[in-house]
């Protein structure tokens, strides 16, 4: 026969493929798993489960933040679209070991540990920055409707967002 043909879905195998034999050694999910182990949540004033609270156990912070860190490097921001993702991606899969947090659990993480996630998220920012891995060129708003106004009060340049971020920016002149 002249087309290729896949694997028989109910084909049982004496030795199974393992998530990680699956995932490929320069995935940048292995660079995300890294860098949460490597990070002390405490420091970035994450919130931190008491375990005196009745109902069902909590989700370990580093997975879940695992999981909104890969959804921010592949453009996914809706909390019900993540879930959706726990249960397809393969990567995913293997970051978090399987879990499927809902939508609510990932909801409220969010809410819990916004300004910390923000903190997080900048200096996972300039980290790739500093590495190569971005460029820091492509400026882009997700869906947001803004009203223009670019009197001097508002006007915002490089300079401004550079005393903001507590760093030195190149200007680039087009």
């Amino acid at each position: 026969m002249p087309y290729v043909e896949g694997e028989d879905r109910h084909q049982i195998y004496l030795l199974p493929n393992t998530l990680d034999d699956i995932v490929e050694e320069e995935s940048h999910v292995r660079v995300i798993d890294t860098y949460v182990d490597s990070l002390v949540l405490e420091e970035l004033e994450f919130r931190v489960y008491s375990g005196t609270k009745a109902g069902q156990k909590p989700y370990h912070r580093e997975d879940l933040l695992k999981l909104y860190l890969y959804c921010y490097m592949n453009g996914i921001r809706s909390p019900r679209k993540m879930e959706n993702e726990t249960k397809r991606n393969i990567e995913l899969m293997w970051l978090i070991g399987k879990l499927q947090p809902d939508h609510g659990i990932l909801s409220d993480f969010m809410k819990n540990n916004q300004s910390a996630i923000k903190k997080l998220f900048r200096e996972f920012t300039l980290m790739l920055k500093g590495f190569g891995l971005i460029d820091g060129q492509l400026v882009a708003i997700d869906g947001t409707k803004i009203k223009a106004n670019c009197s001097k009060k508002h006007h915002i340049n490089a300079t401004i967002i550079g005393k903001k971020l507590g760093c030195v920016f190149k200007l680039i002149k087009w």
